[in-house]
């Protein structure tokens, strides 16, 4: 599967998703696109799944007009979402296109 990753979004998260194609925004030179430009380019180039931190994404953009998935991690601290990868890729695989799925990362402590 063709996964995006915003710029919040920890870059090592790739390597703990095998089979599947991961590119990050600042690779693809996208930091500065606006979330409705990024959805329609990522759309464009063929990309299943946004992975973002960006938690308010889903509630700033009618997704239901896109065809790919959000899946929002609900921290941007890799020590935590190395932990959660399960999870995550667990959310890759059930995200419909034109939905949002959460995925808690619990704070240490």
């Amino acid at each position: 599967m063709k996964l995006l990753f915003d710029q919040g979004t920890p870059a090592p998260l790739r390597r703990q998703l095998p089979g599947h194609s991961v590119d990050t925004l600042a690779e693809k030179g996208w930091s500065e696109k606006s979330n409705g430009e990024l959805l329609d380019l990522a759309e464009q180039e063929g990309y299943a799944v946004l992975v973002t931190t960006d938690q308010s994404l889903p509630f700033q953009q009618n997704l239901a007009r896109w065809r790919i998935g959000l899946v929002v991690l609900l921290s941007t601290d890799w020590s935590q979402i190395r932990l959660r990868t399960r999870e995550i890729a667990r959310g890759i695989e059930a995200v419909r296109p034109g939905h949002a799925i959460e995925v808690p990362i619990p704070r240490p402590g």
